[in-house]
């Protein structure tokens, strides 16, 4: 008996000690979870959502560079596609197929119609140049955009623009009436989308504008963008099933980065805070057409830096756009890669028209140059920042573009059509046809039952 308390109060002091230990460590815990060291419930949300969008981002990285190594293998198929494609038009309209033509191989193949808006998808048959391949959401559905408000870029309402572009089937995305849309951040699109504003008024203004980040297939067509700003340190949503804190943006009207098979047709833009297209980060596979250009700094740039050098895969056609009133530079201004300028018509600049650093092949061909008043600023061309003993060696040339009023486009490199074979993808027509071939340029005005 004498041992058997003495063994019983062991027992029992030391489960005490066990669970003051216990409650010790919890305090602790508490104490720490608690402690104005550690992230706010919605900086861990931040943190959480930034770590996962980072890796998200890396990995669409990786495959968009597969994917943008082999967006354009053939130049020359390029062209005799375009060539074929225009000759069919042709033996259509010869037909009684359609009774109207302007020249214009993207208008003169859907515009036509007085059913167009029964058989809007035609559109995404008619691309031209390096952005062709661009399908947009013609293998989908049809999403009607019936509501302009942009209240919450995590959780967009459904009806609105942002919940139709972030949605990861292709959708051709439609509008119900005309609108004026301000978005509060970048609208983030998703691969295999058309916008598609024919036949309504529809403004992205004095707000956000679009962003295409490391996606593919998409076609932008009759918007009005202008007035951007920027915009970010924020949460936007991606896709359904993703949203991440979002960097300040420039404020560019649409930014194209690490994207392919883009074409961007019929869109008015001006007035933005940096760009009205940028195309940067290996984008490629790209058509810039149709488009009004107005009152504006620096219009478009196609290029990262001198020093990334992954934008030498770049293709882009910038083909039948109009360039106007209240422009000063950069109509492109390029980088490393390969450019087509066919048939624009520039009617405004201030300092100059097509710019480049990095050994860019610039292939001008059946463009109309109209100088500016100022002797100083006759020059279509400017090498930025370049000694001319390095781009003497860099292919540019002007072939058949009509120079008005003084203008000169200073040519150099090789002369051989051979050394523009990366930089050509369409025929070129008489720079005689450019007033007609783009007197529609910009947004179309477009009503049911008619030709558009």
């Amino acid at each position: 008996m004498t041992m058997e308390v003495p063994k019983k109060w062991f027992a029992i002091c030391f489960s005490v000690f066990l669970i003051l230990l216990l409650a010790a460590v919890v305090a602790a815990g508490d104490v720490h979870k608690n402690g104005a060291t550690n992230p706010s419930p919605l900086e861990t949300e931040q943190l959480q959502s930034q770590s996962s969008y980072n890796s998200s981002m890396a990995a669409r990285a990786k495959e968009m560079e597969a994917l943008n190594e082999n967006a354009v293998q053939d130049p020359g198929e390029v062209v005799s596609h375009v060539e074929m494609t225009m000759r069919n038009h042709t033996e259509r309209r010869k037909l009684g197929y359609f009774s109207c033509g302007t020249g214009n191989p993207i208008d003169d193949c859907w515009r036509c119609d007085p059913n167009w808006q029964r058989n809007r998808k035609r559109l995404a048959d008619c691309g031209i140049g390096f952005g062709r391949n661009a399908i947009g959401g013609r293998e989908g559905r049809f999403y009607v955009v019936t509501d302009s408000r942009d209240d919450d870029p995590v959780n967009p309402r459904p009806g609105t623009l942002r919940h139709a572009v972030i949605q990861d089937a292709p959708l051709w995305i439609v509008f119900k009436r005309d609108m004026v849309i301000q978005l509060k951040q970048e609208l983030i699109m998703n691969s295999f989308k058309t916008i598609d504003a024919r036949g309504v008024n529809v403004h992205i203004a004095n707000g956000a504008c679009l962003t295409l980040q490391f996606i593919t297939n998409v076609i932008i067509h009759g918007l009005h963008i202008h007035d951007c700003k920027p915009t970010g340190n924020a949460l936007v949503r991606s896709s359904p099933s993703h949203y991440g804190w979002r960097t300040m943006a420039d404020g560019d009207a649409i930014s194209i980065f690490g994207s392919s098979h883009i074409w961007i047709d019929h869109n008015s833009l001006s007035h933005c805070a940096d760009g009205l297209v940028d195309a940067v980060m290996g984008s490629t596979a790209i058509t810039i057409s149709n488009n009004h250009f107005a009152h504006h700094n620096e219009v478009m740039l196609l290029g990262h830096s001198d020093s990334y050098v992954r934008d030498k895969l770049m293709q882009v056609t910038i083909a039948y756009n109009h360039f106007g009133k209240g422009l000063i530079q950069r109509m492109p201004r390029c980088r490393h890669g390969y450019f087509h300028v066919v048939n624009n018509d520039y009617t405004h600049w201030e300092m100059y028209a097509i710019g480049g650093s990095a050994s860019p092949t610039i292939n001008s061909q059946g463009n109309r140059y109209l100088a500016p008043v100022n002797p100083f600023a006759k020059e279509v061309t400017k090498r930025v920042d370049t000694d001319a003993r390095k781009w003497h060696g860099w292919n540019w040339r002007s072939e058949g573009d009509l120079l008005l009023n003084g203008a000169y486009f200073t040519p150099s490199g090789a002369g051989a059509s051979a050394s523009y074979a990366r930089a050509s993808s369409l025929g070129a027509k008489s720079s005689n046809m450019v007033g007609s071939i783009t007197s529609n340029a910009g947004v179309l005005k477009c009503r049911r039952g008619h030709q558009c």
